[in-house]
């Protein structure tokens, strides 16, 4: 039986919190249900298993990035829109590290196709029209720029470029340039 005022909803966003403070890879049904104050069982009322509770995080982590994402470039195009971007995703892994590192948990297809993905690629490859880039050249771009994005934010919340200089946020601005530039000479060879 379900726990009077526990949902679904609250268990996810619990484990989300969860996952900022010990890390995605730490959240366990049972490590959650001690935080919620109940037991493991209660707790399977809600999500049935851990691969549930974390792609539950996962949806919720795509949600909340695509709604930031989408709010960051309104009314942008070109290089504005591609930093604005680029700068939601570094913002977001910096202030929710647990949830970042959950919205590249893997989906199932069907939970995929029903996820803010499909919003966060629609809303790069908009960027990327600007950039008059088309298939297959737009794909490869997209990937490119999640490689960067993720890469970089990665790199720097483990420490990567704490001991050196310059520092990493004049290295993020050089690096969204090059891209920028990048992105506008792109070979279009097929």
């Amino acid at each position: 039986m379900a726990r009077a005022g526990l949902t679904t909803e609250r268990v996810v966003l619990a484990g989300a919190e969860m996952a900022d403070e010990i890390g995605f890879e730490q959240v366990t049904p049972t490590e959650l249900a001690k935080r919620c104050g109940v037991k493991t069982a209660s707790l399977y009322s809600h999500v049935k298993n851990a691969q549930e509770l974390k792609a539950g995080i996962a949806l919720l982590a795509l949600a909340e990035l695509a709604d930031l994402a989408s709010r960051a470039v309104a009314g942008l195009a070109g290089r504005d829109a591609l930093i604005a971007l680029a700068n939601v995703h570094r913002d977001y892994a910096l202030e929710h590290p647990g949830r970042f590192t959950a919205a590249r948990f893997r989906l199932t297809p069907e939970q995929a196709a029903t996820s803010a993905g499909a919003r966060h690629a629609e809303l790069t490859r908009a960027i990327l029209r600007g950039y008059d880039l088309a298939e297959p050249h737009q794909t490869h771009a997209v990937r490119l720029l999640g490689s960067v994005f993720s890469g970089f934010v990665g790199l720097e919340s483990a420490g990567g470029f704490s001991h050196s200089t310059p520092g990493s946020q004049e290295s993020w601005t050089e690096i969204l340039d090059a891209l920028d530039v990048l992105l506008r000479a792109w070979p279009r060879k097929k």
